[in-house]
Parts: structure tokens; C-alpha cells; sequence
């Protein structure tokens, strides 16, 4: 009778404690779902967003380097992170289309990555093997990039970290940039744990080719015919990761099975915040590019980067650029671009093309928005960040657009986003069209959005204007450098 008075007590007090811990692991993820890994000690420094950082790059001759940006070549420097130095980094510029047209522009401020271990295998900073240093090119508001990371993390799709950091050049202020966390070694420790998988950013040579890879579409079974791909592994691939990665494509372009070669609900959750952001310039845009593709087990995930020209300013590439937001922002979420490109983004269109991942997808729009942008998340977020951020826009002295420009974008910024939320609620709830068919039938059914213009968010014309701003900037460093 005692052993069994003490082992139901026991068993009571066992129950309870899993109660407990079960509790202590939701209680902080409105998805249920929650990441035994450790954080990694850079993670609560440089991109601790609480703060604004200090990265000082220090450069034998940065004239040098500025003039040869577009070879993309890494050079060594030291580098000072919050008072910390680091010795023997490698700094290049980076960047595609914004490198093209800051250089075409003749204008200085680049985006810059940073690899701890370039020229010293195994150096990092606290765990972290390499970061970016983001221009906030055409990005007014200094926010696109940090504010639509942050929608990525709340619903918990793996996403790089970030934080506001005043970059100096040789003790000489050069400007406000977004760090963020390189999409490598530590990237995939931090969210996958040791035993990852392996990682893809697929990307053109040239927009002219198919690029049918970088649509994701399944071509055959020679891995030479998928180059766009393989050739822009950021792990190691041998020929059974190739393998597992057609295998995923032949069995996506089936339209069955799907559940056996994609992680659906986390793409899907991925496609939630990407098509809210309106960013055409990514894999459901024009050019299929700027994503990252993440392939685990044979399950394929699609991974977020590189949202500077998200918000519906995305104009590069096209003839004839869409500017009106009343399209724009009442873009309809279930055909989220043109028919025929649609068709050529089998990640989408198949995924979709089944009711009960449709359906899923709604759902997550339902979720954003009310617990996102109907509650008061969005807006603390977007007040206590400009706060933050304000001061140091204000002395950017290679800014691309003046302290007055800044405010109005972040103004833009969120009043777009507000009527987006609107737009997607009426959709959701039948009220606006929620296909392109739909709409070209009730083409007055939207949201009135006649009174923003989306080139307050970032456009060529800052690009101009700012040049003697930056040149400015660059005879200061110069003259402090050699004296």
C-alpha cells in the first residue's frame, strides 16, 4: 500500500512537471512550435536589435577599394566591432542590380560583406563566420529589409538575424547600414543544429536563358542542367544531394506527393509574407531569383533574402514598370503575378493548386494580419525602430536621400502596409477580388490607395541627388586616412 500511495504521488508530480515544461515551451510561440538549439553568443551581441552597433572597417586605402568595386575581390582589413578588433577580415563589395547602378550612378556607398575567415580558416566573430553590411538601397525608409525580417520570424520561418549598425571608415563616419547575419555555417547551426542540410541560392548568369532551374522546374536528370543551382551550393553537395534535389523537382512537377519532397507548411508560411510585401523582384517575380532554397531529408524549404525593392518598387528589368498603387497594393494573393509566370514557378502554382494548401495559406494571412498588423505589434515595432534609428539617419552622411525623405518614407512605408492589411482582409473575406481573373471583372472592388506614390519609398532620382553627398563623404575619409 505504500509503494503504491508513493508511486502515484510520484507519477501525479511527473505529470505536472511535463505539464510545466510543455507550458514553459509554447508559451513564447504562437505557432506551438519551438527550437531546442542553442543560441550562438553572436546572436545576443552585434545582433542584440535593442541597439545600434558600431562597426569601424579599417582599410590601407579605401579610394582603391571603391574604384574596383565591381571585381568583387575580397581585400584584408581589420575590423572593430563595438571596440573589439578583429584582424585579417575580408571585406568586398556586394550586390547586383544596386552595385550596377551605384556604380553606373558613380556614387560610393556599396553594400559590403564581411568574411571572418577568409584569409584565417576557422576565425570568426563569436560563432559567426560571415555578415553583410546592407546599403538600404532605394530603401528611403531604412526599414524594408528589418521590417519584413521580422514578419519572416513571426511565423517562424528561419531567417537571418539583423541590426542597425554606424559603419565608420578609418574613424571616419560613412553611414547607417542593416547588418545582417550571411546565410552559411553559423546561419544553419543557429537554426538547424549541427546536422544540417545543405543550402542554395540559386541565381542567373544571364536573364536572357530559361533559368527553368531557378524556377524550380524539373528539366531531366542531368545535374549539368540545373548549374544555377548546384554551382550556387553554400554548403558542400556531392552527386546524392544533387540527386535528392531533382528527385524533389521531378516529383513537384507531378503535382502528387508533394508532402514527400516539400516542407508545405513552412513554404507556404514563406509565400504568406512574400506576397504580402509585394516583392516582385524574387522567385514569384519576373526574374524567379533571390531566395534561398533549403533541402533537408529530400524535403525542399524556401528561405528568405534580399527585400530592398520589396513594397512594390520594383521597376528593374521592365519596359514598362507598374507604378500605379492601386495595383500594387491590391495585388490579389491567390495569383500573386501573371499567368505565365505562374506557370513557371511550379512551387508555387502546384503547391497552391491544392485546396487544402490554399486553404492553409489563407489561414496564415489571417494570422499576420490580425496578430501582426491589427494589433499593436506593427506599430510599436515601427515606432521604437525609427526612435532608434532617427539620430543616425539624420548624420548618414552618404545617405540616399535627405533626413526629410526618410520620414516621409517611413510614413509611405507604413501607410502601405496598413492598406495592404486591409486589401488582404477584404480578399479574405470575399469582399475584393482575391484572383487577377476576379479582378479584371470588378475592377472598381479595391482598396483606395491613389494617395501614396511608391517612389517616396526609394527611386532613381535619390540616386542622383545624393552624389555630392558621398563624394563629400569620400574626400573625408580620404583626408583623414593620411593624416
Amino acid at each position: 500500500m505504500i509503494k503504491n500511495k508513493y508511486f502515484n504521488i510520484i507519477c501525479i508530480l511527473g505529470l505536472l512537471l511535463a505539464i510545466i515544461l510543455t507550458c514553459g515551451l509554447l508559451s513564447d510561440n504562437h505557432l506551438g512550435v519551438q527550437s531546442s538549439i542553442k543560441a550562438p553568443p553572436y546572436e545576443t551581441r552585434l545582433f542584440n536589435q535593442k541597439i545600434v552597433h558600431n562597426i569601424n572597417l579599417i582599410v590601407s586605402d579605401w579610394e582603391h577599394f571603391i574604384e574596383n568595386a565591381k571585381q568583387e575581390e575580397y581585400i584584408s582589413c581589420d575590423i572593430e566591432i563595438d571596440g573589439e578588433t578583429f584582424y585579417n577580415v575580408g571585406l568586398r563589395v556586394k550586390g547586383n542590380n544596386s552595385k550596377s547602378l551605384t556604380s553606373k550612378y558613380n556614387l560610393s556607398r556599396y553594400s559590403l560583406k564581411i568574411e571572418f575567415d577568409h584569409f584565417s580558416p576557422g576565425y570568426n566573430y563569436y560563432g559567426l563566420d560571415k555578415l553583410s553590411l546592407d546599403a538600404s538601397f532605394q530603401d528611403n525608409s531604412y526599414l524594408k529589409t528589418y521590417l519584413t525580417f521580422d514578419m519572416m520570424r513571426f511565423l517562424e520561418i528561419p531567417t537571418s538575424l539583423c541590426s542597425y549598425t554606424w559603419v565608420s571608415v578609418n574613424d571616419t563616419d560613412w553611414g547607417l547600414y542593416l547588418a545582417v547575419e550571411e546565410p552559411e555555417e553559423a546561419f544553419l547551426s543557429r537554426n538547424f543544429g549541427k546536422n544540417h542540410g545543405k543550402l542554395y541560392k540559386p541565381d542567373y548568369r544571364s536573364l536572357n536563358d530559361p533559368n527553368e532551374d531557378i524556377a524550380l522546374k524539373y528539366i531531366d536528370d542531368n545535374p549539368k542542367n540545373y548549374a544555377n543551382i548546384f554551382e550556387n551550393a553554400k554548403t558542400k553537395i556531392d552527386k546524392s544531394d544533387e540527386e535528392r534535389i531533382i528527385n524533389a523537382l521531378k516529383t513537384l512537377s507531378t503535382k502528387k506527393n508533394l508532402e514527400t519532397v516539400i516542407n508545405i507548411d513552412e513554404v507556404i508560411r514563406y509565400f504568406t509574407v512574400q506576397v504580402f510585401v509585394m516583392n516582385w523582384d524574387s522567385y514569384i517575380g519576373h526574374t524567379g531569383h533571390n531566395y534561398l532554397l533549403y533541402e533537408e531529408d529530400g524535403l525542399l524549404s524556401m528561405l528568405p533574402w534580399d527585400y530592398n525593392l520589396a513594397f512594390g518598387t520594383y521597376a528593374l528589368g521592365k519596359t514598362d514598370p507598374v507604378r500605379d498603387p492601386n495595383i500594387l497594393i491590391n495585388y490579389p494573393i491567390n495569383t500573386p503575378a501573371e499567368g505565365q509566370v505562374m506557370l513557371n514557378r511550379p512551387l508555387y502554382h502546384n503547391l497552391m493548386g491544392h485546396k487544402s494548401n490554399m486553404q492553409l495559406y489563407h489561414s496564415y494571412f489571417d494570422l499576420l494580419i490580425s496578430q501582426y498588423f491589427e494589433s499593436s505589434r506593427f506599430e510599436i515595432q515601427l515606432m521604437n525602430t525609427v526612435k532608434m534609428i532617427a539620430p543616425y539617419v539624420k548624420k548618414d552622411p552618404t545617405a540616399f536621400c535627405s533626413y526629410d525623405d526618410f520620414l516621409l518614407g517611413v510614413d509611405t512605408l507604413k501607410e502601405v502596409c496598413y492598406l495592404r492589411s486591409k486589401s488582404i482582409r477584404g480578399q479574405l473575406d470575399g469582399k475584393y477580388p482575391i484572383t487577377l481573373k476576379e479582378q479584371s471583372a470588378k475592377r472598381k472592388l479595391k482598396i483606395d490607395a491613389s494617395h501614396i506614390d511608391l517612389r517616396d519609398l526609394g527611386d532613381f532620382d535619390d540616386l542622383e541627388n545624393s552624389k555630392e553627398r558621398q563624394d563629400l563623404a569620400m574626400l573625408k575619409v580620404k583626408f583623414n586616412s593620411n593624416n
